[in-house]
């Protein structure tokens, strides 16, 4: 049946996507060693910006093998993304406290992770009251994806490392340590 084949599909996409995933995470975060943090992220962000304004011309051309090529690439991204900020906040904030810089990262991630959905959904759904097609619909949500990576590329320019005079020596993080042993007994 038809609804066989295209759970089929749409379970062997999922895969595809999850194998790019992972093969992201091992190739990015080894070639960021070479490039660096910083520059692999502007990778991500302008490689990014590109492939998801492309998306939509690749719906329009009606080419699925260039569909799927450009969202295996962005999942690459998104995998070397998450592998390699433990690394990129340690080049920012120093390996001092990066366990619990990266903790508060990993929440806000989860929280985009919960609210992208939501926003994705919503320009969807504004795009189709608005008597756009279903299958054009995400077109719009490409772009304002775009828009977002350039806005990301941009800060990216802005991050500098954390000044080694504001880095705790190890003395100072003891006593803090032992201060806040006798708060919490």
């Amino acid at each position: 049946s038809q609804k066989a084949q295209l759970a089929t599909i749409g379970a062997a996409f999922a895969a595809l996507l999850s194998v790019f995933n992972i093969a992201g995470r091992i190739s990015w975060a080894s070639l960021s060693a070479y490039l660096g943090r910083k520059r692999t992220y502007a990778v991500f962000f302008a490689l990014g910006t590109v492939l998801y304004a492309l998306a939509p011309w690749a719906g329009r051309l009606g080419s699925v093998a260039l569909f799927v090529v450009l969202f295996c690439v962005i999942l690459t991204m998104y995998g070397g993304g998450f592998a390699t900020i433990p690394a990129y906040l340690a080049d920012i904030f120093g390996t001092q406290f990066v366990g619990a810089i990266h903790g508060r990262l990993l929440t806000a991630w989860s929280a985009a992770g919960i609210l992208g959905p939501v926003l994705v959904n919503y320009l969807r759904e504004y795009q189709i009251d608005r008597g756009v097609p279903a299958a054009q619909a995400y077109n719009v949500t490409m772009y304002v994806l775009a828009a977002l990576l350039v806005a990301g590329f941009l800060c990216n320019l802005a991050i500098r490392p954390v000044a080694e005079r504001w880095f705790m020596s190890d003395a100072e993080v003891e006593r803090e340590r032992a201060s806040l042993r006798r708060v919490i007994a």
